[in-house]
């Protein structure tokens, strides 16, 4: 079985500005990687991505890949990428949620909270490995800062899936809560189940990110923005309206929309 989140019905108010512009920067650094030969990309993920070890104090590089102080590479490591699975993926996953989250705050508290939720993320991928000499890279841990962000403020919004099961292939609507819930708990397991140190997937930067974003959101979001918000997406209002007219439920139409459901 294969899923895959590929776009969410949940409006928003405002252009989608940083989103957009973290999008394209990673996807410039990323075609600057590819244009290098490999030894010199492998010399970047040295000296860009995050060393828990070289980060704690516990290893050092040599001194022709130290480029930046190793306190920065938390922040550079963000917008470096191992692959194009690895990229677009995550560029995904930001593009169905960071605009929304993008939307609560205003772009420079989202900027500000993006950083944060990547930092932390990094942070706690190198303490629960402090002698990994494994370069770690790319923007999931940020992203997962949004998906926990995003499940505080719309649980009940639309997100349209892709579900592979064998030659079964169809596209569902599923409550963001159920999604973004399921993937936080996948990430735990494989966190608890996957030795810290070893080279693939950060997990545990995975989980650090998800929940810095939740205790942050209450503080970054616009003050009228309320948290577990409505679900906002004209699948559901039509759901309802079918629902009407079959009887399955009373009609009841609130009195301050202005225009009839579905």
């Amino acid at each position: 079985m294969f899923t895959l989140p590929l776009s969410d019905d949940n409006p928003t108010q405002r252009a989608a500005v940083v989103t957009w512009l973290i999008i394209a920067l990673c996807a410039v650094v990323f075609l600057w990687e590819l244009s290098l030969p490999p030894p010199m990309a492998r010399a970047a993920t040295l000296s860009l991505g995050m060393i828990p070890a070289v980060l704690l104090g516990n290893a050092s590089l040599a001194p022709d890949l130290t480029l930046v102080p190793p306190w920065a590479t938390v922040l550079t490591s963000m917008f470096l990428h191992g692959g194009w699975l690895h990229i677009l993926g995550n560029m995904l996953f930001l593009w169905i949620f960071g605009d929304n989250v993008e939307d609560a705050m205003g772009r420079i508290r989202f900027i500000l909270y993006y950083l944060l939720c990547g930092a932390t993320a990094a942070l706690t991928q190198a303490l629960m490995a402090p002698d990994s000499e494994m370069p770690m890279i790319g923007a999931s841990g940020a992203i997962a800062g949004i998906l926990g962000g995003y499940a505080l403020l719309h649980p009940r919004a639309n997100v349209r899936v892709l579900v592979v099961i064998l030659v079964f292939i169809r596209l569902v609507n599923v409550p963001a809560l159920l999604v973004l819930g399921l993937w936080f708990l996948i990430q735990l397991g494989s966190a608890a189940m996957a030795p810290a140190a070893a080279g693939g997937v950060a997990f545990w930067a995975h989980v650090g990110g998800f929940l810095c974003g939740i205790a942050l959101l209450p503080v970054f979001r616009r003050p009228e923005v309320p948290l577990f918000g409505a679900a906002k997406s004209r699948a559901f209002a039509v759901s309802g309206a079918r629902l009407v007219r079959r009887g399955r439920i009373p009609t009841v139409i609130p009195r301050d929309r202005e225009e009839p459901w579905g």
